[in-house]
This record gives C-alpha cells, sequence and structure tokens, in this order.
C-alpha cells in the first residue's frame, strides 16, 4: 500500500519538488506582464525579486521590489557563488540572489524568474532540470515594432536598436534551447499556456523531483 496521498500540485495543497520557472523574451513581448498576471493568478508561486546597485526609485521598497545593495557587496556576493544569475545594464549591476530563491524553493513554491537570455543560460547551469525555461514572443515582427512603438517613449532610433536586439536575443534563445515557447498574441491566452506548462512539469514524471516523480516513489 501506498503512504497517503501525494503532493497536489500547483493550486495548493503539500507538494514536493517546486520548480524554477523561468521566462525570457525581447521588449516588447509582453513577458513581465505575463509574469505578473500569473503570480497574481496562481497559488503557490513567487516572483523573484533581483538585486541591484542602482538606487531606489520612488514608491519603491526594500525586499518587495529589489535587494538594494551597494557595489561592493554585490562584487563580493557574486564572487562568494552566491546569485544563480547576474549582468551589469546600463553601468548597474543585477542579479538575482540564490538565497531567496532556495528558500522559497524549501518552502515549496514554485518561483518564477523574468530574466533574460544570458540569465536563464546562467541559471540553467546553476540549477539543471530545476529550471523550466520559456521563452516568449509575439506573433510577428510587425506585432512586436507596433508593440514598441505603442510606448510611445522611445525614438525611431531607440525602436531600431530594440528591433535589433530583439534579432539577436531570439538567435540565442534558439542556440540555448529552451524548454518552451509561449506565442503571447492575446494575454489570457498566454497566461493560460505558461500555467499549463507549470502544470506539466509537476506532472512529469521524467524531471527529477516532480510531485509525480516523488508521488511513485512513495508506493515502493
Amino acid at each position: 500500500m501506498g503512504r497517503g496521498r501525494a503532493g497536489r500540485g500547483p493550486g495548493g495543497g503539500r507538494r514536493a519538488g517546486a520548480l524554477l520557472l523561468v521566462v525570457s523574451g525581447p521588449g516588447g513581448a509582453g513577458k513581465s506582464t505575463l509574469c505578473r498576471r500569473l503570480v497574481a493568478a496562481g497559488r503557490g508561486l513567487a516572483l523573484s525579486i533581483s538585486a541591484t546597485t542602482r538606487r531606489p526609485r520612488r514608491g519603491e521598497v526594500e525586499g518587495r521590489h529589489y535587494f538594494f545593495m551597494s557595489r561592493e557587496r554585490f562584487r563580493r556576493d557574486v564572487a562568494a557563488g552566491r546569485f544563480a544569475e547576474h549582468a551589469e545594464v546600463a553601468g548597474e549591476l543585477y542579479g538575482t540572489p540564490r538565497a531567496f530563491l532556495e528558500a522559497k524553493l524549501a518552502a515549496g513554491a514554485d518561483v518564477l524568474l523574468d530574466i533574460d537570455v544570458r540569465g536563464a543560460e546562467q541559471v540553467r547551469r546553476v540549477y539543471g532540470a530545476r529550471a523550466v525555461t520559456v521563452f516568449v514572443l509575439p506573433p510577428d515582427g510587425r506585432t512586436l515594432l507596433r508593440r514598441l512603438r505603442g510606448r510611445g517613449t522611445d525614438s525611431e532610433e531607440r525602436v531600431a536598436r530594440r528591433m535589433r536586439l530583439a534579432k539577436r536575443e531570439i538567435a540565442a534563445a534558439r542556440r540555448g534551447g529552451y524548454d518552451y515557447l509561449v506565442i503571447n498574441d492575446r494575454l489570457p491566452d498566454a497566461v493560460r499556456d505558461l500555467a499549463a506548462i507549470r502544470r506539466s512539469e509537476h506532472s512529469r514524471v521524467a524531471r527529477e523531483g516532480s510531485s509525480s516523480a516523488w508521488a511513485l516513489r512513495t508506493w515502493t
């Protein structure tokens, strides 16, 4: 006989094998909005919080929006291997603290990371199969261009640079072997697709640490 009911997977209750859901995509793909909607709609899912060396903006709260730290401390933490991924962006340092991720995972929560292609590669090296990677794209290049222009904050020159960067990121994603692709045409559909990926990964017997793999072991 088995030893009781297994973990119930995403949606509540006791679970084994919490995972890292890593979401990347070019600017204008809508991945940040998609991630926020998924966290708001799902249970047992935490949005990762980054550390940064930039100064807080009005309304930003330590430990809620970012972990703010000095460049000296940030570099010490990099040297000590305390980041799952890190990068320099526009002269400031950003990274994902491993302690935050591992505390959430140990508590049984899945963690959603909204990071770029380079960051996703670093997280995969650190966490291996526990990291599930998803690349988000709009349906086509014309839609991406329209969304970038629709922000109304960038010059045509900057929009053109963002389009060139998007092409490089898409090429890198193709080489990097993401697990899933989500087309963000209609946001509600994309949220459902991302939620389905999360459920699927918890049911995948071949993924070490998944709820299904754990449940099968209780019957030995």
